[in-house]
């Protein structure tokens, strides 16, 4: 009986996808008892042999080709395809512990448990500066929490959390909750399709926290999550500013036009000022205000001039995508 769908939606990083792939053959729950769907999102790169070389070796492994742009169009094949009735999204750029889909599969065994996570440990490839290590420190609590490199460790307990907790790297949910969801809102578009970005998973985890469902943390669920050189700069923080100024505006869009993103700007900037310099806080702070109201002002400004773009933030779901 397959207990578990693993999803794993990729696009030209067959390097990445075939390492996610290998730590699948030595997991300790049996291979009978899960599948891995990999949803390639247009590769033009060696994708599609890297999952032949994969269903040699593991034999549960499904691959599934659609072009069309979006993270959140692989997670729907994904939904659609699975043969299980709980789905265990994954990035294909992880390396899962042996532990990871037996801990995923017991957690659920919890009929009240919507939704689980585990730590998603740094493999870094560079080392990175001291900012970044001190953001990564232990907080008050003892608790690891990097959210704009999706790495978290919230220790060597199981235990209740809240869902937004559960980063898209490693992210297990029933397929009914997700389906009660409406499914993931728009996400991971190409740069030429930015302004159609969405909340992506942030929205269903809203959804968890709003019915008062389960999030579940069990640490033998975990991955390790790569860190490549490039986000260990303060340019990509002003990336991630300008993105998070789209998703706010789509949110609004969608939701609450009327709310000013004042309060939102100073709580974003607030989980980085307190780790960087004095002599750098007043540039960064200046930057990541900057890039965020661009990112906001761009996307409402494209939302004005293109009635199309206007229909699909407003779109009840995208599972037809």
């Amino acid at each position: 009986m397959i207990k578990l769908s693993v999803i794993i939606p990729t696009r030209n990083r067959a390097a990445l996808l075939q390492m996610a792939l290998q730590t699948l053959q030595s997991q300790t729950l049996s291979s009978n008892s899960f599948e891995v769907l990999v949803i390639d999102n247009g590769s033009t790169d060696n994708t599609k042999q890297v999952v032949e070389s994969a269903q040699k070796r593991l034999g549960n492994v499904r691959y599934f080709y659609d072009p069309t742009p979006g993270l959140h169009v692989g997670r729907h094949l994904g939904l659609k395809m699975a043969k299980s009735d709980i789905l265990v999204y994954a990035d294909d750029d992880i390396e899962a512990f042996p532990t990871w889909l037996e801990a995923i599969a017991e957690s659920f065994q919890d009929p009240e448990v919507a939704l689980v996570g585990g730590k998603n440990l740094p493999k870094w490839e560079s080392d990175p500066p001291d900012w970044i290590l001190k953001m990564w420190e232990p907080d008050k609590n003892g608790n690891r929490i990097l959210g704009y490199l999706s790495i978290l460790d919230l220790g060597d307990q199981e235990k209740e959390i809240s869902p937004f907790y559960v980063f898209g790297c490693n992210f297990s949910i029933r397929k009914r909750v997700l389906l009660e969801a409406s499914g993931f809102h728009p996400d991971g578009m190409p740069e030429d399709m930015i302004v159609f970005r969405g909340d992506g998973e942030s929205h269903v985890a809203n959804y968890i926290l709003l019915k008062k469902y389960k999030a579940f943390y069990n640490p033998k669920a975990s991955i390790y999550h790569k860190v490549p050189k490039t986000r260990l700069l303060i340019e990509y923080y002003q990336k991630r500013y300008f993105l998070e100024g789209i998703s706010y505006s789509y949110k609004m869009t969608r939701n609450r036009p009327s709310i000013n993103c004042k309060n939102l700007i100073n709580n974003l900037i607030n989980t980085i000022l307190s780790f960087l310099s004095i002599k750098q806080m007043p540039q960064f702070i200046k930057l990541s205000k900057r890039s965020f109201k661009d990112g906001y002002q761009f996307h409402q400004k494209a939302v004005r001039n293109n009635r199309e773009l206007y229909r699909w933030i407003t779109k009840p779901n995208y599972l037809d995508e």
